[in-house]
Parts: C-alpha cells; structure tokens; sequence
C-alpha cells in the first residue's frame, strides 16, 4: 500500500504528463530571516500557483499561512531540516520535523538538507538514513537536498563532488535530488547519469538577469534534468508568476530560452 500511496503523493509534485518539475522552495526564513517574497505567504504562494508551480516547500510552522481558499492547487513539500546563518557552523543541518507531522500537516512529500564535506556529515547521513526509512514506511516521496559545503570543500559547483553528492542521494533512498548546477551541460549530465534518481537543480544565489537564469534551467533540462528547485530567483523576481510560466515553457514544454524570455516581456 506504501507504493501506492508514494505514486499517488509524486504525481501532486511531479508533471505527470512530462516527468518533470518546477518546485518553489520558499523555507529561507529560518535560514537567513523574513526577505522580500516571502513576507505575505499567501500572496506568495499564490503568485506561483498561478505561474504553474508544481510544489513548493516549506517549514512546518508556514503551512497554514499559505492556505489561499481560491486559485489553482499545488503540491505541498514540508521541510524537515534547518539551520540559521547566525550559527557558528552554518552548515550543519538539524532535524526539526517529523515525517509524521508532515503527514498530518497534509504534506504531499518530506525534504531534507544535507551537506558533504564537513565536520556534521556523519550526523546529517545518519538523519538522512532515518528519514528515508520512515518516509518509505508511510509511502511519503522525499526530497533531499544535498550540497558539498564544508572545510573539506574547495569549490561547492565541482562537477565531480556533485556527482558524488547526487549518487548518495540516490543510493540513501530519495526519490528526487537537488543539486547544485555544476555551471556546464556537459558537467551536468555526467550527474545525472551518474544518479539512480531524478535530478532537479537549485537556483542558488539572486541571479543578475533573465536570461541567465533561464539559460541554466534551459541547459539542465536538456542535460537530461527533471526539473528545478528555484526560490530566490522566483519569488524575489518582479513577477513571480510570469518567472514560474517562463520555467515552464523551458520545462514542459521545450520551448527555447527566446519565447521563455517573451512570456516575461509580455
């Protein structure tokens, strides 16, 4: 019945026409604090429900504040992991959720953050193999979100340490990986073929232009990629609704990154 139940919760998250996916991670709160996009939820996340977002995620305690009561649905990803930048290890990613107050919460699938190559990667791994057995358990698809960040990692967009990262978030049991884009086609792809499970790409950091972000969703997909995680460069965007429907046209539809640049100026 967990099987069952897991399809059922992908198909909320995942395109089930293309297999791909635009989630909009919206959890950089507790991070790095209240930011422009996110102050108003509701407004939030209706902006990118009506772009076409597939998901977003969130931490436990923003679920209810996201409620629109109108307007399109969208797949609903509770975040299980955080960390503040006023910490003196930033990087060490802790627990603060269980699958099962996802479950409760309505959640369509769980995520968590791990980070390779530092001094907490054996404990985030261990909470990582936790979850995984528990979400399994309840037929709840997971997400993980796994970076090379730490004293042992000169460049976190090292196309060999993210192929890495990816291959121990598929061989630890999760059912979609984010990672970071390592900057090529061609580097990207040897990440995903190196991966048991979808690939999807972060956005990282607010990015300078349109066409550069869209050039790197644009690439990733045709490097084999089923989709992204972009938070900052979405809902920061001037128009967070038409960013969502240019990243669709890329993502579902195959359109070039010109007519994805048009739905913007239009």
């Amino acid at each position: 019945m967990s099987v069952i139940g897991k399809r059922i919760r992908l198909e909320r998250i995942i395109n089930r026409e293309t297999g791909k996916t635009i989630i909009v991670p919206m959890d950089h709160g507790t991070t790095i604090g209240p930011v422009k996009g996110i102050l108003d939820m509701k407004e939030a996340v209706r902006n990118v429900a009506l772009g076409g977002a597939n998901a977003i995620v969130e931490h436990k305690g923003l679920v209810g504040e996201g409620l629109r009561g109108q307007g399109p649905d969208i797949g609903l990803i509770v975040h299980m992991s955080a960390s503040t930048s006023l910490a003196t290890r930033p990087n060490a990613k802790t627990l603060v959720c269980t699958v099962e107050e996802a479950i409760k919460l309505g959640a369509d699938a769980v995520s968590i953050h791990v980070n390779l190559g530092n001094g907490d990667e054996s404990r985030m791994l261990h909470d990582f193999g936790k979850v995984s057995r528990v979400a399994g358990e309840w037929g709840m698809p997971l997400l993980v979100m796994i970076y090379v960040r730490g004293e042992k990692v000169p460049n976190e967009y090292d196309k060999d340490a993210i192929k890495h990262a990816a291959r121990v978030g598929g061989e630890m049991g999760a059912d979609l990986v984010k990672v970071a884009y390592p900057g090529t086609p061609e580097g990207f792809r040897e990440v995903v073929e190196g991966c048991p499970v979808p690939v999807i790409i972060a956005g990282g950091a607010k990015m300078e232009s349109d066409r550069e972000i869209l050039t790197m969703v644009k690439e990733s997909i045709d490097a084999g990629g089923a989709g992204v995680s972009i938070g900052r460069n979405v809902f920061q965007h001037d128009n967070p609704r038409k960013m969502v429907e240019a990243m669709g046209a890329i993502i579902h539809d195959n359109s070039s990154i010109d007519k994805a640049l048009a739905i913007l100026a239009d």
